[in-house]
């Protein structure tokens, strides 16, 4: 294939265009190096706690040789993950990565089904689990091949009385702690004390070993296990902290981490790369309170912050956000979704900063495509693919498209997944022999080698013959001042095939369907027009604020 790399002309100064992925042999030894580096300065804040770069050190030695000598785990073992943004979930991380395991991130709103599939498939031996979920890990224990549970409650590493209060008003107050029984379980601060009395051996890390099975593409089937390896995420971490690197100051960036450490993005964006700097991440456990969030934000001097498109849009709609201080934010990363227009333009204007939109995916660990960090305005683009990275826009026929013409999105490089867990059927249909990961996203490049995502190809609605992009038509709608959130999806239509829905949550309440509609008509062709417009009180989303289009399909169907 004869590719054109137009972005490399449109590389930001100081920007390499190639990283070495082989700088460090594994995860483990980029933290060794901040931890050295850092020792003194904070690393993690959460409910008004913060542990120092030494604490991660000394905490996540303990619980590596808790692993290693208390339940003689062996190179290669998984340990499962489930819980929220706290102090715990980093600690156990780094740990799980230098005894060298694997860790099994798991999203603590699982039901017991989903639970039990990616524990089965994982061939998970251990589990830390926050109080809040034990009783889903109760329901499952017995199918599956985990031999310890670690729990832990939300105050657990919090000073006394604030931790103890704060755990009896999650249990007794607000009911949300569910009783358990899960024999043999052991409290995680249990398991670090153990670890001391083991002296953490050292272990041999290749590149090639998985430090991460990160699942994905439960909307579209079974869960699969992306095989994230040490060499993967060294690279993604090489790649975005070149990238980004040229607007951070080492030992002094504050980033605000409200998206789940669980999902791939605030793992790599925010725990990892800002670690590599000497960062310090303020851990939001639950960023849906939208109140309570702007109130922690206005305790925190605040540099960096990366999100959705949901949870700017939520910021920015919450009483008391255009008052907090704005003066030191250099960076504002937005990824997962689409980031829309409006949404950007309102985020410059009331906070100064440039919205940054990214591009990735689980499989890609995740980072492919940023745009520079100088950029001016929002321009609708992903970006340019970031140093050692590949891009192309590929037809039905298999071969590269021109500029301009929208076809799959395909990626090539270090940080491109090892495969899924035991899924190669799976593995050899999303990366073909060359190498390239298919997306299953619709995009199109301009001349200077930016790129703008379309389209998921499967949301993609067909009226009429023509293609009709959620996107664009979200775009459009969300531009009218009494929308607060909007979806767009392709509905049955006996003349057409599909006909586009438009699901909308009031900002206005006084804002009416035929408002919307000729808002359309100005705005968009004939065939890209909602023909139908239903308001709700609020929109079906992921763990991490994405809108499911998929869920709002299904209600159209049923």
């Amino acid at each position: 294939m004869i590719l054109e790399r137009p972005w490399l002309a449109s590389y930001p100064a100081g920007v390499p265009q190639q990283i070495d992925p082989e700088e460090y042999p594994s995860i483990v030894s980029v933290l060794q190096s901040s931890l050295e580096k850092y020792r003194d300065r904070p690393a993690f804040s959460h409910m008004g706690r913060s542990i120092t770069y030494a604490q991660v050190d000394a905490y996540s030695r303990q619980f590596a040789a808790y692993l290693l000598g208390e339940l003689r785990l062996k190179k290669g073992d998984r340990v499962a993950i489930m819980m929220p943004n706290c102090l715990q979930y980093p600690i156990a991380t780094f740990g799980i990565l230098r005894a060298g395991l694997t860790v099994v991130n798991t999203n603590p709103m699982y039901t017991a089904r989903e639970l039990r599939h990616q524990l089965v498939d994982s061939g998970a031996s251990a589990i830390l689990v926050l109080d809040n979920f034990g009783r889903t890990v109760q329901e499952v224990l017995a199918d599956t091949q985990v031999r310890q549970v670690v729990t832990t409650g939300l105050g657990d590493l919090l000073p006394f009385p604030k931790g103890a209060l704060v755990n009896f008003v999650l249990k007794h107050v607000k009911k949300m702690v569910p009783d358990y029984d899960i024999p043999g379980a052991v409290r995680f601060r249990e398991a670090l004390a153990a670890g001391q009395r083991h002296t953490l051996q050292s272990v041999d890390i290749a590149p090639a070993d998985i430090a991460f099975l990160q699942y994905t593409g439960g909307t579209t089937g079974v869960s699969k296990g992306a095989m994230l390896t040490h060499r993967n995420l060294v690279a993604n971490m090489q790649q975005a902290s070149t990238w980004i690197g040229t607007n951070a100051r080492l030992g002094e960036e504050v980033i605000i981490t409200a998206l789940p450490l669980y999902h791939i993005f605030a793992l790599t964006a925010n725990c990892l790369v800002f670690m590599k700097f000497g960062g310090h991440n303020h851990l939001i456990t639950n960023p849906r309170d939208m109140p309570g969030f702007v109130k922690e934000l206005g305790k925190v001097p605040f540099t960096a912050i990366t999100g959705v498109n949901t949870l700017f849009n939520g910021l920015l709609n919450t009483p008391g956000f255009d008052k907090l201080d704005f003066s030191r934010l250099n960076l504002s990363l937005g990824g997962g979704t689409a980031v829309q227009r409006a949404v950007a333009d309102r985020w410059k204007q009331v906070t100064g900063c440039t919205l940054i939109e990214a591009y990735g995916l689980t499989e890609t660990s995740p980072a492919a495509c940023i745009n520079p960090m100088d950029l001016g305005e929002y321009n609708g683009s992903i970006g340019l693919p970031i140093s050692s990275t590949d891009a192309c826009i590929l037809g039905e026929d298999g071969q590269p498209l021109p500029v301009g013409e929208i076809g799959e999105l395909c990626i090539r490089g270090p940080q491109v997944m090892k495969g899924y867990w035991q899924h190669p059927e799976e593995t050899a249909r999303i990366i073909d022999a060359d190498g390239w990961l298919h997306t299953g996203d619709m995009a199109r490049m301009d001349a200077q080698g930016f790129f703008y995502v379309v389209d998921r190809k499967k949301d993609m609605i067909l009226v009429s013959g023509f293609n009709v992009y959620p996107n664009e038509v979200e775009d459009v709608v969300a531009m009218m001042p009494g929308v607060l959130e909007v979806a767009a999806v392709g509905v049955p239509d006996e003349k057409s095939g599909e006909a586009v829905k438009v699901v909308i949550v009031k900002k206005d309440p006084a804002l009416t369907a035929e408002q919307v509609r000729a808002h359309a008509r100005e705005n968009l062709t004939g065939y890209k027009q909602p023909k139908h417009v239903e308001f709700r009180a609020e929109l079906p989303k992921s763990n991490v604020g994405k809108i499911l289009r998929r869920e709002l399909r299904e209600q159209a169907a049923a």
